[in-house]
């Protein structure tokens, strides 16, 4: 096809794509289509046109591919997706989502972005006062491609806050750092320590209890131990919902350590993070005002489009003052408009999507009290799927109690009810989650995500996810505990 007929038909396939969207209900949550049509990797290569040729394809060839890409894609926005720690969008937030990319913008200077440049200082605004942080300029943020990124953001800022001159001399001025998280905390801590140069070994985890939050007692041991050692303790990351069990560390109490040995302190509450909208849950992060910085993801539990993490930081000027590189063919100092505005400088990216939109339509059309709703709404439905199967024979909670809007469980077919739970039965405890969710994977009907915990020794279980968008009900709490059941019942 040529270059003139694809620019005569250009505006058509989006046109095409909006009805196929539409075609396969993608927009209706109460849709019986099944959740995935599964098919392996090797067919999958077989069924779809992947394959990338010299010539152009039709027009009518290529709606025909996006077909294809729908029908074979996740539906994440139906209700029975409890997959991972995202699921289906808020509408407001598609649509600002679909905005950002039709308008094909950076974020980094306000020339080019000025819209977007005055809706993230927004954002940054009301998450430092959800956070309990001091108000611009005393504090900052911006939005970073993903969470472990945004944690990231928190090791360089400590660091440099701690050795200035590591900006210019290199990691060789200064002597081994140590970085401390708890044992249940996200592997983006280990990452952070390589790209940074700072060693997966100077990474201390730190032991959990029972309900899977930090031991503040092996924390303090943990420092005296790196020092010990030689190195310099500066960054300790307390989670705020972590990524499997959603427990969170006695930020309050870290806060106190921290305190007396003059270590930042970074707050994990990528996933936690939305129940600071709630008056009757953000107890749950108390002590989160005392942190020198916080990552927070409303992509996860709130349902703001991919990608969405806020990073925000004490400090006036702190990620400037980190970051800059004083790039003078990008951040002229005399331009004709206040250059205050333009934040590039201040991000390790160039090139930065302007991610603040989706998330502020959000905002603007919910309110801040829709938004709290949906956070209650989520961890009440939590809070019921937790209690209907807290006293059954066939269930068993891994914790006895929760905190977030995960909540961890075997499932216990009645062939293994009753038995010595010996190695040989958690061997085949082992097995049972996995083989229900290849059955549930087949028929379409449901996604749930299992794991094992080796920190604690215990087989795989099931993760429920509760998420604020689709918005959950009891009715789709139940339809999840009764497709494990009919599915796992017979093994």
């Amino acid at each position: 096809m040529s270059d003139d007929d694809h620019a005569g038909h250009g505006h058509e396939i989006l046109k095409d794509v909006l009805k196929i969207l539409e075609e396969y209900e993608c927009f209706d949550v109460t849709s019986d289509q099944p959740i995935v049509r599964f098919v392996h990797p090797d067919q999958l290569v077989k069924d779809f046109p992947s394959n990338l040729d010299e010539e152009g394809v039709p027009q009518n060839e290529v709606k025909r591919i996006a077909s294809l890409i729908v029908q074979y894609s996740v539906r994440t926005f139906s209700p029975h997706f409890h997959n991972q720690l995202y699921a289906g969008i808020d509408i407001y937030g598609l649509a600002g989502a679909w905005l950002t990319e039709a308008l094909n913008t950076s974020q980094y200077t306000y020339e080019v972005a000025p819209v977007f440049t005055l809706l993230e200082r927004e954002i940054i605004k009301r998450s430092l006062e959800l956070v309990g942080y001091p108000a611009l300029p005393e504090a900052d943020g911006l939005l970073a491609p993903g969470g472990s990124m945004s944690n990231m953001y928190g090791i360089v800022l400590a660091r440099y806050k701690r050795f200035p001159e590591i900006k210019t001399k290199g990691m060789s001025v200064v002597p081994p750092l140590a970085i401390f998280t708890s044992e249940d905390g996200h592997y983006s801590m280990t990452k952070g320590a390589h790209w940074l140069g700072i060693g997966t070994d100077n990474v201390y985890k730190i032991r959990v209890n029972e309900l899977g939050q930090m031991d503040v007692d092996d924390l303090k041991e943990k420092i005296h131990q790196a020092r010990n050692k030689g190195c310099e303790p500066f960054f300790v990351n307390a989670t705020a919902g972590s990524t499997v069990l959603a427990a969170f560390d006695p930020i309050d109490k870290i806060a106190d350590v921290c305190e007396e040995h003059d270590i930042w302190l970074h707050v994990d509450g990528c996933l936690g993070g939305t129940l600071l909208l709630s008056h009757q849950y953000r107890n749950r992060l108390k002590g989160v005002e005392r942190s020198n910085s916080i990552s927070w993801n409303p992509h996860k539990m709130l349902g703001a489009p991919f990608q969405c993490s806020i990073f925000l930081t004490k400090g006036t000027n702190a990620l400037h003052e980190a970051n800059c590189a004083n790039a003078k063919y990008l951040f002229q100092q005399d331009k004709f408009y206040d250059v205050s505005w333009d934040t590039g400088d201040k991000s390790v990216q160039c090139g930065r999507k302007p991610d603040a939109l989706k998330f502020w339509l959000m905002w603007k059309a919910r309110g801040t009290a829709g938004l709290r709703k949906s956070v209650d709404i989520a961890m009440d439905c939590a809070n019921y799927f937790y209690e209907q199967i807290k006293d059954r024979p066939d269930f068993r909670l891994v914790l006895p109690e929760y905190e977030g809007s995960n909540i961890c469980f075997w499932y216990i077919p009645p062939s293994m009810q009753g038995q010595e739970e010996n190695e040989e039965w958690k061997n085949k405890l082992n097995r049972i989650a996995p083989t229900i969710k290849e059955k549930l994977i087949k028929v379409g009907s449901l996604m749930i995500g299992y794991t094992p915990l080796p920190s604690k020794n215990m087989p795989n279980f099931f993760r429920m996810v509760v998420s604020c968008q689709p918005p959950p009900n009891h009715s789709s709490m139940d339809f999840v505990i009764n497709n494990i059941v009919e599915h796992g019942c017979k093994l």
